[in-house]
């Protein structure tokens, strides 16, 4: 289970909004992570908590297929994204590394910055506590859901790997 505030962004946030290109010669990674959404909203980073999510509309992660952009979101705490649609390199990268994201247009429309919202990966159910409404996303396959709890792909592969 997920429990957060949710920070509300539209549609098409591209991966320059995410990371902006100025600081991707940055090799430290919480130096990196601190530029986090600083051209769509200069205060995320120091408003942001772990546990919080992201909700936004259609096309999210859109742009340069960096690897970075769903680093720096993972890394500022941010445990899930719910959107309407994700650019499908961004999804990919975000299984990859471990990050949670759900495509349910319905929740994405309704939930507002700020609203608190309690996330169930294994159902796909989506509760905004604030307003008390329940939506439906659809749950992850088994697998993919073993790369989350792996904290992704690569410690997914060390564990199987150890169990041959």
């Amino acid at each position: 289970m997920i429990n957060g505030r949710v920070f509300k962004y539209g549609d098409n946030v591209d991966t320059d909004v995410i990371i902006p290109a100025r600081y991707l010669n940055i090799t430290d990674r919480a130096e990196l992570t601190s530029h986090c959404m600083e051209d769509i909203d200069s205060e995320f980073i120091m408003k942001v908590k772990s546990g919080d999510l992201i909700a936004a509309g259609k096309n999210f992660g859109c742009g340069s297929s960096r690897e970075h952009a769903p680093m720096v979101i993972k890394l500022s705490g941010i445990k899930c994204i719910i959107a309407e649609t994700f650019a499908r390199i961004f999804y990919r990268n975000a299984i990859n590394i471990g990050l949670p994201i759900l495509e349910c247009p319905e929740a994405a429309k309704d939930i507002e910055d700020g609203d608190r919202i309690e996330v169930d990966l294994n159902s796909g159910l989506i509760t905004n506590i604030t307003k008390g409404h329940i939506y439906r996303a659809e749950s992850f396959p088994e697998f993919m859901q073993n790369i989350i709890k792996a904290e992704g792909l690569i410690n997914y592969i060390k564990v199987k790997a150890g169990s041959l």
